[in-house]
Protein backbone atom coordinates (compact mmCIF):
# COMPACT_ATOMS: atom_id res chain seq x y z
CA UNK A 1 0.00 0.00 0.00
CA UNK A 2 1.21 3.33 -0.70
CA UNK A 3 2.20 6.23 2.17
CA UNK A 4 1.12 9.77 2.21
CA UNK A 5 2.33 11.76 -0.66
CA UNK A 6 4.51 14.12 1.58
CA UNK A 7 7.14 13.47 3.48
CA UNK A 8 10.19 15.43 4.92
CA UNK A 9 12.20 13.60 1.98
CA UNK A 10 10.15 15.93 -0.59
CA UNK A 11 12.38 18.43 -2.44
CA UNK A 12 12.11 21.92 -0.72
CA UNK A 13 10.31 24.37 -3.12
CA UNK A 14 10.90 27.70 -1.29
CA UNK A 15 14.82 27.53 0.07
CA UNK A 16 14.90 30.85 1.65
CA UNK A 17 17.07 32.01 3.14
CA UNK A 18 14.74 34.04 5.04
CA UNK A 19 14.52 38.17 5.02
CA UNK A 20 15.99 40.16 7.27
CA UNK A 21 12.92 42.04 8.17
CA UNK A 22 9.21 41.56 7.12
CA UNK A 23 6.10 43.66 8.01
CA UNK A 24 4.28 40.54 8.89
CA UNK A 25 5.83 36.69 9.71
CA UNK A 26 3.73 33.77 9.98
CA UNK A 27 4.35 30.44 11.18
CA UNK A 28 3.17 27.42 9.95
CA UNK A 29 2.42 26.55 5.76
CA UNK A 30 -0.78 24.71 6.02
CA UNK A 31 -4.24 26.17 4.56
CA UNK A 32 -4.28 28.86 7.26
CA UNK A 33 -1.04 30.38 6.85
CA UNK A 34 -0.76 30.12 3.12
CA UNK A 35 -4.19 31.80 2.63
CA UNK A 36 -3.95 34.65 5.09
CA UNK A 37 -0.27 35.17 3.13
CA UNK A 38 -1.79 35.29 -0.34
CA UNK A 39 -4.21 37.99 1.16
CA UNK A 40 -1.65 40.11 2.53
CA UNK A 41 0.61 40.12 -0.66
CA UNK A 42 -2.58 41.01 -2.69
CA UNK A 43 -2.80 43.78 -0.50
CA UNK A 44 1.11 44.37 -1.47
CA UNK A 45 1.86 43.30 2.49
CA UNK A 46 5.97 42.01 2.55
CA UNK A 47 5.24 39.06 4.47
CA UNK A 48 6.80 35.71 5.21
CA UNK A 49 6.04 32.59 5.56
CA UNK A 50 7.95 30.55 7.47
CA UNK A 51 7.35 26.25 7.54
CA UNK A 52 9.48 23.73 9.61
CA UNK A 53 9.10 21.29 7.05
CA UNK A 54 6.94 21.16 3.63
CA UNK A 55 3.88 23.31 2.75
CA UNK A 56 0.87 21.81 3.58
CA UNK A 57 2.46 18.65 4.61
CA UNK A 58 0.66 17.71 7.91
CA UNK A 59 -3.17 18.13 8.48
CA UNK A 60 -3.90 20.26 5.62
CA UNK A 61 -3.14 17.85 2.95
CA UNK A 62 -4.51 14.97 5.01
CA UNK A 63 -8.20 15.86 5.34
CA UNK A 64 -10.85 14.47 4.05
CA UNK A 65 -11.55 17.27 1.37
CA UNK A 66 -14.52 18.68 2.26
CA UNK A 67 -15.85 22.22 1.86
CA UNK A 68 -19.04 22.10 3.65
CA UNK A 69 -21.43 24.78 5.06
CA UNK A 70 -23.83 21.95 5.89
CA UNK A 71 -23.81 21.11 9.84
CA UNK A 72 -21.42 24.04 10.67
CA UNK A 73 -21.40 26.22 13.61
CA UNK A 74 -23.75 29.20 13.27
CA UNK A 75 -20.74 31.78 14.27
CA UNK A 76 -18.36 29.99 11.87
CA UNK A 77 -21.15 29.61 8.63
CA UNK A 78 -20.87 33.15 7.26
CA UNK A 79 -16.86 32.97 6.73
CA UNK A 80 -17.64 29.27 5.60
CA UNK A 81 -20.18 31.16 2.97
CA UNK A 82 -17.55 33.67 2.16
CA UNK A 83 -14.37 30.63 1.86
CA UNK A 84 -16.95 28.94 -0.59
CA UNK A 85 -17.08 32.05 -2.86
CA UNK A 86 -13.07 32.23 -2.08
CA UNK A 87 -12.48 28.76 -3.13
CA UNK A 88 -13.86 28.87 -6.78
CA UNK A 89 -12.60 32.57 -7.10
CA UNK A 90 -9.21 31.32 -6.37
CA UNK A 91 -9.21 27.92 -7.82
CA UNK A 92 -9.49 30.07 -10.66
CA UNK A 93 -6.37 32.71 -10.36
CA UNK A 94 -4.13 29.66 -9.79
CA UNK A 95 -4.36 28.24 -13.06
CA UNK A 96 -4.41 24.34 -12.01
CA UNK A 97 -7.02 21.92 -11.33
CA UNK A 98 -7.52 21.60 -7.87
CA UNK A 99 -10.05 19.20 -8.28
CA UNK A 100 -13.09 21.60 -6.94
CA UNK A 101 -16.40 20.69 -7.89
CA UNK A 102 -19.97 21.50 -6.21
CA UNK A 103 -21.24 17.93 -5.83
CA UNK A 104 -23.13 18.16 -2.45
CA UNK A 105 -22.41 16.74 1.23
CA UNK A 106 -24.49 14.69 3.06
CA UNK A 107 -25.48 13.18 6.46
CA UNK A 108 -27.29 10.38 6.69
CA UNK A 109 -29.78 9.87 9.48
CA UNK A 110 -29.48 6.69 11.22
CA UNK A 111 -32.01 7.28 14.09
CA UNK A 112 -34.72 9.82 15.03
CA UNK A 113 -32.21 11.75 17.40
CA UNK A 114 -30.14 12.21 13.95
CA UNK A 115 -33.10 13.68 11.98
CA UNK A 116 -33.34 16.18 15.37
CA UNK A 117 -29.93 17.17 14.84
CA UNK A 118 -30.78 18.08 11.35
CA UNK A 119 -33.78 19.90 12.02
CA UNK A 120 -31.98 21.91 14.28
CA UNK A 121 -29.09 23.02 11.42
CA UNK A 122 -31.90 23.94 9.63
CA UNK A 123 -33.43 26.75 11.41
CA UNK A 124 -29.73 28.43 11.01
CA UNK A 125 -29.63 27.32 7.09
CA UNK A 126 -32.68 29.04 6.87
CA UNK A 127 -31.02 32.05 7.94
CA UNK A 128 -28.28 31.82 6.04
CA UNK A 129 -30.78 30.86 3.02
CA UNK A 130 -28.85 27.82 2.28
CA UNK A 131 -30.02 25.00 -0.01
CA UNK A 132 -29.71 22.33 2.72
CA UNK A 133 -32.89 19.99 2.88
CA UNK A 134 -33.81 17.07 4.63
CA UNK A 135 -34.69 14.23 2.92
CA UNK A 136 -36.73 11.32 3.42
CA UNK A 137 -35.66 7.18 3.50
CA UNK A 138 -36.96 6.70 -0.10
CA UNK A 139 -35.26 10.45 -1.13
CA UNK A 140 -32.15 9.31 0.65
CA UNK A 141 -32.31 6.00 -0.93
CA UNK A 142 -32.64 7.50 -4.78
CA UNK A 143 -29.95 10.16 -3.51
CA UNK A 144 -26.55 7.72 -3.05
CA UNK A 145 -27.83 4.45 -4.91
CA UNK A 146 -26.91 0.62 -3.87
CA UNK A 147 -26.55 1.58 -0.15
CA UNK A 148 -27.65 -2.02 1.37
CA UNK A 149 -29.71 -0.36 4.23
CA UNK A 150 -32.48 1.81 4.56
CA UNK A 151 -31.70 4.85 6.43
CA UNK A 152 -34.39 7.43 8.41
CA UNK A 153 -33.37 10.31 6.20
CA UNK A 154 -30.48 12.30 5.39
CA UNK A 155 -29.53 15.97 5.36
CA UNK A 156 -27.54 17.29 2.19
CA UNK A 157 -26.44 21.01 1.06
CA UNK A 158 -26.26 20.89 -3.04
CA UNK A 159 -24.01 23.12 -3.08
CA UNK A 160 -21.58 22.33 -1.02
CA UNK A 161 -18.31 21.03 -2.78
CA UNK A 162 -15.24 19.04 -2.65
CA UNK A 163 -11.39 19.29 -3.51
CA UNK A 164 -8.21 17.07 -3.71
CA UNK A 165 -6.22 19.14 -0.49
CA UNK A 166 -2.83 18.14 -1.72
CA UNK A 167 -3.61 20.12 -4.68
CA UNK A 168 -5.14 22.69 -3.69
CA UNK A 169 -3.12 23.68 -0.69
CA UNK A 170 0.58 23.60 -2.77
CA UNK A 171 -1.46 25.43 -5.57
CA UNK A 172 -2.59 28.06 -3.33
CA UNK A 173 1.37 28.63 -2.20
CA UNK A 174 2.16 28.84 -5.46
CA UNK A 175 -0.06 31.58 -6.26
CA UNK A 176 0.54 33.25 -3.02
CA UNK A 177 4.50 33.30 -4.18
CA UNK A 178 3.46 34.78 -7.67
CA UNK A 179 1.32 37.71 -5.37
CA UNK A 180 4.57 38.72 -3.80
CA UNK A 181 4.27 36.66 -0.70
CA UNK A 182 7.69 34.50 0.65
CA UNK A 183 7.32 30.87 1.45
CA UNK A 184 10.78 29.52 4.04
CA UNK A 185 10.69 25.61 3.73
CA UNK A 186 12.27 23.48 6.07
CA UNK A 187 13.28 26.69 8.58
CA UNK A 188 11.20 26.27 12.17
CA UNK A 189 10.25 29.31 13.94
CA UNK A 190 11.54 28.70 17.24
CA UNK A 191 10.80 31.45 19.26
CA UNK A 192 9.05 35.09 19.47
CA UNK A 193 11.70 38.56 20.15
CA UNK A 194 8.87 40.35 22.50
CA UNK A 195 9.98 43.84 24.06
CA UNK A 196 8.03 46.17 26.07
CA UNK A 197 4.69 44.09 25.50
CA UNK A 198 5.19 43.89 21.48
CA UNK A 199 6.57 41.76 19.01
CA UNK A 200 10.09 42.77 17.49
CA UNK A 201 11.11 39.82 15.72
CA UNK A 202 11.30 36.05 14.96
CA UNK A 203 14.38 34.01 16.31
CA UNK A 204 14.46 30.93 13.26
CA UNK A 205 16.54 28.08 12.91
CA UNK A 206 18.19 30.08 9.25
CA UNK A 207 18.45 33.30 11.60
CA UNK A 208 16.29 36.39 12.84
CA UNK A 209 13.79 38.51 11.31
CA UNK A 210 12.66 41.69 12.20
CA UNK A 211 8.61 42.31 12.32
CA UNK A 212 5.81 44.23 13.84
CA UNK A 213 3.29 41.35 13.33
CA UNK A 214 3.22 37.72 13.92
CA UNK A 215 0.80 34.96 13.06
CA UNK A 216 0.55 31.84 14.96
CA UNK A 217 -1.51 28.74 12.54
CA UNK A 218 0.51 26.61 13.47
CA UNK A 219 -1.93 23.71 13.50
CA UNK A 220 -1.22 21.24 15.90
CA UNK A 221 1.84 22.88 17.02
CA UNK A 222 0.38 26.56 17.74
CA UNK A 223 0.20 25.52 21.57
CA UNK A 224 3.36 24.61 22.02
CA UNK A 225 5.36 27.34 20.48
CA UNK A 226 2.98 29.74 22.34
CA UNK A 227 3.14 28.27 25.48
CA UNK A 228 6.82 29.21 25.67
CA UNK A 229 6.01 32.59 25.74
CA UNK A 230 2.81 32.59 28.55
CA UNK A 231 -0.18 32.49 26.02
CA UNK A 232 -1.91 29.23 27.10
CA UNK A 233 -4.58 27.74 24.56
CA UNK A 234 -6.28 24.44 25.52
CA UNK A 235 -5.49 23.32 22.49
CA UNK A 236 -4.98 19.12 21.78
CA UNK A 237 -4.38 16.91 18.87
CA UNK A 238 -6.43 13.85 17.88
CA UNK A 239 -5.25 11.19 15.34
CA UNK A 240 -7.49 9.69 12.54
CA UNK A 241 -6.96 7.04 9.97
CA UNK A 242 -7.68 8.22 6.18
CA UNK A 243 -7.99 5.70 2.99
CA UNK A 244 -7.95 6.33 -0.45
CA UNK A 245 -9.57 3.35 -2.97
CA UNK A 246 -8.74 2.59 -6.09
CA UNK A 247 -11.04 4.07 -9.11
CA UNK A 248 -14.46 2.34 -8.68
CA UNK A 249 -17.51 2.68 -9.94
CA UNK A 250 -19.64 6.12 -8.57
CA UNK A 251 -22.35 5.90 -6.57
CA UNK A 252 -22.55 9.07 -5.43
CA UNK A 253 -20.68 12.37 -6.91
CA UNK A 254 -20.27 13.81 -3.32
CA UNK A 255 -19.27 13.51 0.16
CA UNK A 256 -21.54 11.48 2.50
CA UNK A 257 -21.42 10.17 6.11
CA UNK A 258 -23.03 8.38 8.93
CA UNK A 259 -21.96 7.27 12.11
CA UNK A 260 -19.41 4.60 10.80
CA UNK A 261 -18.21 5.64 7.64
CA UNK A 262 -17.49 9.32 5.82
CA UNK A 263 -16.68 8.76 1.98
CA UNK A 264 -15.83 11.21 -0.58
CA UNK A 265 -15.89 10.98 -4.43
CA UNK A 266 -12.33 11.64 -5.61
CA UNK A 267 -10.75 12.97 -8.77
CA UNK A 268 -9.02 10.14 -9.60
CA UNK A 269 -12.03 7.80 -9.47
CA UNK A 270 -12.04 6.17 -5.98
CA UNK A 271 -13.22 6.96 -2.81
CA UNK A 272 -11.69 8.62 0.01
CA UNK A 273 -12.56 6.61 3.27
CA UNK A 274 -12.66 7.76 6.79
CA UNK A 275 -14.48 6.46 10.13
CA UNK A 276 -17.40 8.86 10.66
CA UNK A 277 -16.75 9.85 14.47
CA UNK A 278 -13.66 8.00 15.56
CA UNK A 279 -10.21 9.33 17.10
CA UNK A 280 -7.40 8.82 18.80
CA UNK A 281 -5.50 10.85 22.06
CA UNK A 282 -2.40 10.34 23.27
CA UNK A 283 -2.50 11.47 26.59
CA UNK A 284 0.36 13.83 27.39
CA UNK A 285 0.81 16.66 29.98
CA UNK A 286 -1.52 19.45 27.52
CA UNK A 287 -4.52 16.42 28.12
CA UNK A 288 -4.22 16.03 31.50
CA UNK A 289 -3.78 20.06 32.04
CA UNK A 290 -6.77 21.13 29.85
CA UNK A 291 -9.02 17.73 30.93
CA UNK A 292 -11.57 19.83 32.65
CA UNK A 293 -12.51 21.97 29.70
CA UNK A 294 -13.13 19.19 27.54
CA UNK A 295 -15.50 17.25 29.91
CA UNK A 296 -18.66 19.05 28.17
CA UNK A 297 -17.49 17.24 24.32
CA UNK A 298 -16.73 14.15 26.45
CA UNK A 299 -20.23 13.68 28.12
CA UNK A 300 -21.91 14.61 24.62
CA UNK A 301 -19.47 12.12 22.59
CA UNK A 302 -18.39 9.79 25.20
CA UNK A 303 -17.46 6.88 22.91
CA UNK A 304 -16.29 9.53 19.84
CA UNK A 305 -12.86 9.58 21.49
CA UNK A 306 -10.08 6.50 22.59
CA UNK A 307 -7.08 7.06 24.67
CA UNK A 308 -3.78 5.92 24.37
CA UNK A 309 -1.20 6.99 27.13
CA UNK A 310 2.15 8.20 25.95
CA UNK A 311 2.24 9.52 22.24
CA UNK A 312 5.44 8.78 19.76
CA UNK A 313 8.54 10.33 20.38
CA UNK A 314 8.77 14.31 19.26
CA UNK A 315 4.77 14.84 18.93
CA UNK A 316 3.79 18.31 20.49
CA UNK A 317 2.26 17.32 23.55
CA UNK A 318 4.27 13.98 24.43
CA UNK A 319 6.03 13.26 27.29
CA UNK A 320 9.74 13.92 26.45
CA UNK A 321 9.13 17.16 24.17
CA UNK A 322 10.87 20.12 25.49
CA UNK A 323 8.67 23.20 26.52
CA UNK A 324 11.21 24.99 26.71
CA UNK A 325 13.99 25.72 24.41
CA UNK A 326 16.75 28.70 23.97
CA UNK A 327 16.34 31.03 20.70
CA UNK A 328 20.25 29.85 19.53
CA UNK A 329 19.26 25.83 20.34
CA UNK A 330 17.30 23.41 18.10
CA UNK A 331 13.61 23.27 18.64
CA UNK A 332 11.19 20.52 18.89
CA UNK A 333 10.12 21.99 15.59
CA UNK A 334 13.11 20.48 13.81
CA UNK A 335 13.24 17.58 15.02
CA UNK A 336 9.67 16.67 13.78
CA UNK A 337 9.77 18.32 10.32
CA UNK A 338 6.86 16.71 9.55
CA UNK A 339 4.17 15.16 11.76
CA UNK A 340 3.47 11.96 9.72
CA UNK A 341 1.27 9.47 12.41
CA UNK A 342 0.90 6.40 10.91
CA UNK A 343 -2.61 5.26 9.96
CA UNK A 344 -4.18 2.39 12.43
CA UNK A 345 -4.00 -1.18 10.84
CA UNK A 346 -7.49 -1.89 12.35
CA UNK A 347 -8.81 1.29 11.09
CA UNK A 348 -7.52 1.01 7.85
CA UNK A 349 -9.62 -2.70 7.98
CA UNK A 350 -12.62 -0.82 9.03
CA UNK A 351 -13.20 1.43 6.85
CA UNK A 352 -12.56 -0.76 4.04
CA UNK A 353 -15.23 -3.48 5.61
CA UNK A 354 -17.65 -0.60 6.76
CA UNK A 355 -17.99 0.81 3.07
CA UNK A 356 -17.96 -2.77 1.58
CA UNK A 357 -21.00 -3.54 4.29
CA UNK A 358 -22.55 -0.40 2.81
CA UNK A 359 -22.31 -0.97 -0.93
CA UNK A 360 -21.83 -4.94 -1.08
CA UNK A 361 -22.46 -4.71 -4.64
CA UNK A 362 -18.70 -4.10 -4.95
CA UNK A 363 -16.78 -7.30 -5.40
CA UNK A 364 -13.91 -5.96 -3.32
CA UNK A 365 -13.18 -2.50 -2.08
CA UNK A 366 -8.59 -1.78 -2.97
CA UNK A 367 -6.96 0.40 -1.01
CA UNK A 368 -4.07 2.22 -2.68
CA UNK A 369 -3.08 4.22 0.35
CA UNK A 370 -4.01 4.97 3.86
CA UNK A 371 -2.42 7.63 6.51
CA UNK A 372 -2.69 9.36 9.91
CA UNK A 373 -3.43 13.11 10.33
CA UNK A 374 -3.67 14.68 14.02
CA UNK A 375 -6.45 17.30 14.11
CA UNK A 376 -5.72 20.55 16.09
CA UNK A 377 -9.16 20.32 18.84
CA UNK A 378 -10.38 22.59 21.43
CA UNK A 379 -12.85 22.48 24.00
CA UNK A 380 -15.83 24.01 22.06
CA UNK A 381 -15.19 22.43 19.10
CA UNK A 382 -14.41 25.91 17.01
CA UNK A 383 -10.92 27.80 16.70
CA UNK A 384 -9.62 30.08 18.15
CA UNK A 385 -8.95 33.31 15.48
CA UNK A 386 -7.38 36.29 17.93
CA UNK A 387 -5.18 38.84 18.88
CA UNK A 388 -3.03 37.93 21.81
CA UNK A 389 -4.23 41.03 23.81
CA UNK A 390 -1.19 40.50 26.38
CA UNK A 391 1.31 40.85 23.25
CA UNK A 392 1.16 43.69 20.70
CA UNK A 393 1.31 42.31 17.10
CA UNK A 394 0.80 38.82 18.12
CA UNK A 395 -2.08 36.91 16.15
CA UNK A 396 -3.16 33.39 16.08
CA UNK A 397 -5.41 31.47 14.30
CA UNK A 398 -5.45 27.37 15.27
CA UNK A 399 -7.87 24.74 16.74
CA UNK A 400 -9.49 24.54 13.49
CA UNK A 401 -10.89 21.12 14.74
CA UNK A 402 -11.40 19.42 11.56
CA UNK A 403 -12.86 22.26 10.04
CA UNK A 404 -9.73 24.49 8.59
CA UNK A 405 -9.70 22.93 4.73
CA UNK A 406 -12.90 24.15 4.00
CA UNK A 407 -13.35 27.17 5.76
CA UNK A 408 -9.24 28.37 5.05
CA UNK A 409 -9.81 31.07 2.65
CA UNK A 410 -12.60 32.46 5.05
CA UNK A 411 -10.15 32.94 7.74
CA UNK A 412 -7.14 33.58 5.38
CA UNK A 413 -9.18 36.54 4.49
CA UNK A 414 -10.08 37.58 7.80
CA UNK A 415 -7.03 37.43 9.46
CA UNK A 416 -5.03 39.12 6.70
CA UNK A 417 -7.68 42.29 7.41
CA UNK A 418 -7.36 41.50 11.38
CA UNK A 419 -3.59 42.22 11.20
CA UNK A 420 -3.98 45.22 8.81
CA UNK A 421 -6.14 46.48 11.55
CA UNK A 422 -9.40 46.93 9.17
CA UNK A 423 -12.90 45.51 9.64
CA UNK A 424 -12.94 41.86 9.46
CA UNK A 425 -16.72 42.00 8.13
CA UNK A 426 -17.94 39.16 10.91
CA UNK A 427 -18.54 39.17 14.49
CA UNK A 428 -15.74 36.90 15.61
CA UNK A 429 -16.31 37.44 19.57
CA UNK A 430 -17.56 33.32 19.42
CA UNK A 431 -13.78 32.67 18.49
CA UNK A 432 -11.86 35.04 21.41
CA UNK A 433 -9.30 33.12 22.95
CA UNK A 434 -10.19 34.90 26.12
CA UNK A 435 -13.51 32.51 26.22
CA UNK A 436 -11.92 29.46 27.84
CA UNK A 437 -10.47 32.10 31.11
CA UNK A 438 -13.12 34.97 31.14
CA UNK A 439 -15.49 32.43 33.65
CA UNK A 440 -17.68 31.47 30.25
CA UNK A 441 -19.15 28.50 29.80
CA UNK A 442 -18.25 25.69 27.18
CA UNK A 443 -20.62 26.02 24.74
CA UNK A 444 -19.77 23.25 22.12
CA UNK A 445 -20.24 23.75 17.99
CA UNK A 446 -22.44 21.03 16.95
CA UNK A 447 -21.37 17.73 16.73
CA UNK A 448 -22.26 17.51 12.91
Amino acid sequence: MLTFPFTEADPIQYPGPPPKTSQVVIVGGGIIGVTTALFLASRNIPVTLLEKGRVAAEQSSRNWGWIRKQGRDADELPIVIEASRLWRQLADECGEDIGLNQTGVTYLANSDKDMAKFEEFMKIAAIHELDTRLLDADETAKLISGMSRRFKGAMTTPSDMRAEPWLAVPALARLAVRKGARIVENCAARALEISAGRVKGVWTEAGYIETSSVLVAGGAWSSLFLRRHGVAIPQLSVRVTVAATEPMPEVYSGAAADDHIAFRRRQDGGYTLAAGGSHLLYLGPDAFRHATQYLPALRDNPFGTRYFPFAPSGYPDGWSTPRDWAPDSASPFEKMRVLNPAPEPAGLRSVEHNFKRLFPQFESVRLKAGWGGMIDAMPDVVPVVDQVRAVGGLFVATGMSGHGFGIGPGIGRVVSDMIQGNETGHDLSRFRLSRFYDGSPVRLGPAL
